[in-house]
């Protein structure tokens, strides 16, 4: 079977799927994988004969996309700031908007032996990516989640970044006076009654711990974060948050409440309220 063959055959059964571009990148993500193919070798191999246990395994991908689950999870990995990330069902999979709360920590904080703190790390995206980026700082992640951690963990050693990991609640922890420079958290945001908008591909595979909070309370992690942040960071620290696009001035106010100043709501590529940042007076 030729390779135009196989994208063929993939582009029947998943059309109903996914819209067209997203097929696209997962296609190019699979033949990568199995082939080790880059876009410009599916152009220049469309007619080579593949062996028949790659065909294999790309029906065997195929047939996982039917059911929705993420190619990443099929993969087992995500690439995030320029790197690969180990994904399993425990972890969420890193997103674009994510990268770019990444860039605006590395962006806004050129000084040297930074700490810093992320709390809810999942697979250590953020974590991981600070500490490769930043000028020699000493980063922390925290997740409530034994599994989570251990994926971070391996993260980190593939990754040769120099992370401290912790197992502990976001919601419950106690204070850590002038103990860092910044706080960051892409903090579960989702109110149960967005469900219904979600993809199944996300709402059936990802960890919804991660995602969901109840609707009475959307800004459960934010108090909590927010509390901790100003009783833990050093004067002038910063805190830098994703969130719901639908919460920003709720999120604004809550900062400010808690003697934050500099608050600013920021949007993503999209052009939706995705970010908080704030700092401590000096």
């Amino acid at each position: 079977m030729t390779t135009n063959a196989i994208i063929a055959e993939m582009r029947n059964q998943l059309k109903g799927v996914m819209e067209p571009r997203e097929l696209n990148a997962v296609i190019n993500l699979a033949l990568a994988e199995v082939l080790n193919y880059s876009p410009v070798d599916v152009v220049l191999r469309g007619d080579f004969e593949q062996d028949q246990v790659l065909v294999d395994r790309l029906r065997a991908i195929t047939s996982r996309l039917l059911k929705h689950e993420p190619i990443q999870y099929i993969l087992g990995h995500a690439r995030f700031h320029g790197h690969e990330f180990k994904v399993t069902p425990d972890t969420l999979i890193p997103r674009p908007e994510t990268e770019m709360l990444v860039d605006m920590i590395v962006d806004d904080n050129p000084e040297s032996d930074l700490s810093v703190i992320d709390l809810g790390t999942g697979s250590g995206c953020i974590a991981i990516s600070l500490a490769r980026a930043l000028k020699w700082p000493q980063v922390t992640a925290v997740d409530n989640s034994a599994a989570a951690l251990a994926v971070a963990q391996e993260n980190a050693r593939q990754l040769h970044a120099h992370v401290q990991f912790r197992q502990r609640d976001m919601l419950t922890m106690p204070p850590e006076p002038q103990a860092w420079h910044i706080v960051v958290s892409n903090p579960p945001y989702v109110c149960e009654s967005e469900k219904a908008a979600i993809e199944p591909n996300v709402l059936d595979y990802e960890p919804g711990s991660a995602l969901f909070v109840p609707d009475d309370d959307p800004l459960l992690f934010y108090r909590a974060i927010a509390r901790y942040a100003a009783a833990s960071l050093k004067p002038g620290g910063k805190i830098y948050l994703e969130i719901n696009q639908h919460y920003g001035a709720q999120v604004e106010q809550l900062l400010r409440h808690n003697g934050f100043a500099q608050v600013t709501i920021s949007h993503d590529q999209y052009n939706r309220v995705r970010y908080a940042t704030a700092a401590l007076p000096q």
